[in-house]
């Protein structure tokens, strides 16, 4: 079996990324100028400049920072690839940047400007706030999910009623400076080795030689290096995230956070239990599991996917992996597994290797409406052709057709590196592959296993959190929404927050990742009336998948 998966999600659809070598870190975080940078502005457009408003106390020597205004302008120059660029030129939506400290301990010390998107409330007489979104990641743009939310939000309650807020986490995005650890070309070079399917005594001191390499080239290649890696992870983000609420004039936070997005959530509580006013956190990353329990839970979460995937495929004439879903595990593994001798070309000069043709699987299998295309690029793999499993690979690594990639993935690697203790117990690593390929067989590559480190434990820095259960006082109920066959966040991680937050807990009967604001009207209604009103749902409610 190949080295452990380590997932990553993004934008819906969310997807997690497989480990080999490429789970190695990136880092980044640059300096920025001034204190109170404005944003950037085309020729001729007015700045709305506005002021915080009243907030909780002020941590020591952050007034400048908790008071500062934001510059509000055009969204354009703070696009940074082709999405981006055709989604924040939409109707009603506003950029500013956000100057915070590199690290809080150093207030007086070198700053970094956080990159926040914002759309306006629809009716300022019946405004009751800004809520401030995340889309997960560990890494992933908020700018890019409110910008793409905005369209439908707009003609909703929650629309009319508040100010939605998307910022991109220090070092990802908009934000400045950026994590960077890999050229797109070294990137592209490090997918088509797939080092992780060798598990001999050789092939696990490759991927070694090369997580330590990818680790050593996030601190040479981002500004700042060990400083910014050591000052990149979710309690950074949570303090961030404090001193954007004071700037956009809020008392208290109201925050929807998806998947990771739930961890920065359940952060902020602790660290700021007065200055929450509701939460809504879908999707949860269980805070008590260690990193390698939680991948092997997401393992059995996608194994329950694959499962449903093969019983709606069974019912197809086309269907790749048979019409017996029992035997649909062992179908994938006869397309897949020959990859790893023998990548098939493509028509750009790429080649589709076994760990793209698994991580495009995993990435279609993060929602229903991927599934018909993962038949597709099955049936076409069957035929010799693998561009439409490469297309879905490249979804979930955001490389766009030019071969150029988001700076995601290094950021992805260099916040859980920050965020999770290292493993180097080559016993537990093992042992935890013999257990993800007993959960989730239609992975297993059939070779042996082979405990490699990853990049997390070359890192320069140590970890800033550990696995806990919080200990939160003093925060109004939140609301937890977990989905029955989440494959990325399983469905008790869920339940698990919501009894260690005391809040409340809302079920939703399906097969993806994550809910709230995807067109189920039962979520969307007990969701939204939480946002408006407090109001928490029934006790034990559940809505089923339309």
């Amino acid at each position: 079996m190949r080295s452990l998966p380590g997932w990553h999600d993004h934008a819906v659809p969310l997807v997690k990324r497989t480990t080999r070598v490429a789970l190695s870190t990136g880092i980044f975080l640059v300096a920025v100028v001034a204190a109170c940078a404005p944003s950037s502005e085309s020729a001729g457009q007015q700045a709305v400049t506005e002021s915080r408003g009243p907030a909780g106390a002020v941590p020591p020597g952050m007034d400048r920072f908790y008071a500062q205004p934001l510059t509000w302008g055009e969204c354009a120059p703070y696009a940074t690839s082709a999405d981006t660029r055709s989604t924040f030129g939409g109707k009603g939506l506003q950029c500013a940047r956000l100057t915070v400290p590199l690290d809080y301990s150093k207030p007086d010390g070198d700053t970094v400007t956080i990159g926040v998107l914002r759309h306006k409330a629809s009716d300022s007489t019946g405004r009751v706030g800004a809520l401030v979104v995340n889309p997960g990641g560990p890494g992933a743009s908020g700018m890019a999910l409110a910008a793409s939310l905005s369209t439908h939000f707009s003609g909703s309650e929650l629309g009319q009623r508040f100010d939605l807020i998307g910022f991109d986490p220090r070092g990802v995005g908009a934000s400045e400076p950026k994590v960077h650890c890999l050229t797109d070309r070294e990137r592209d070079a490090q997918r088509a080795e797939d080092l992780g399917v060798d598990g001999s005594p050789a092939g696990v001191a490759q991927q070694e030689s090369a997580a330590r390499d990818f680790a050593a080239k996030c601190a040479q290649r981002t500004e700042h290096g060990p400083e910014m890696l050591a000052n990149l992870g979710t309690r950074d983000v949570a303090r961030d995230m404090d001193v954007l609420r004071s700037a956009l004039g809020e008392p208290k936070l109201t925050y929807l956070g998806y998947s990771y997005g739930t961890r920065i959530g359940y952060t902020y509580a602790q660290e700021f239990p007065g200055n929450v006013r509701a939460m809504v956190l879908d999707g949860a990353v269980d805070p008590s599991q260690d990193s390698l329990d939680e991948q092997i839970a997401q393992g059995a979460g996608f194994e329950t996917a694959f499962n449903e995937f093969a019983a709606w495929c069974a019912a197809r004439q086309d269907c790749v992996v048979g019409a017996d879903p029992a035997e649909a595990s062992q179908a994938f593994q006869n397309l897949a597994r020959p990859l790893i001798d023998n990548p098939v070309p493509l028509r750009d000069g790429r080649k589709l290797t076994y760990a793209d043709a698994t991580l495009g699987t995993i990435q279609a299998l993060y929602s229903q409406q991927l599934w018909q295309t993962l038949n597709t690029g099955l049936n076409d793999l069957r035929s010799g052709r693998g561009e439409t499993l490469m297309a879905l690979a490249d979804m979930y690594n955001e490389r766009d057709p030019g071969g150029r990639y988001s700076n995601n993935q290094d950021a992805f690697t260099a916040i859980r590196c920050v965020d999770d203790p290292p493993v180097t117990d080559k016993t537990k690593i093992l042992d935890a592959e013999n257990r993800f390929e007993q959960v989730a067989p239609f992975l297993d590559d059939g070779r042996a296993n082979g405990a490699a480190l990853d990049s997390c434990a070359f890192w320069p820095v140590p970890n800033t959190l550990q696995p806990h259960e919080p200990k939160i006082s003093g925060v109004p109920p939140v609301l937890v929404i977990s989905t029955t066959n989440d494959p990325a966040t399983p469905y008790q991680a869920g339940v698990n927050l919501a009894e260690a937050m005391n809040g409340a807990l809302l079920t939703f009967e399906g097969t993806q990742h994550t809910a709230f604001l995807q067109g189920n009207q039962c979520v969307d209604t007990a969701g939204s009336a939480y946002l408006i009103n407090n109001t928490l749902p029934p006790v034990g409610q559940r809505c089923a998948a339309q």
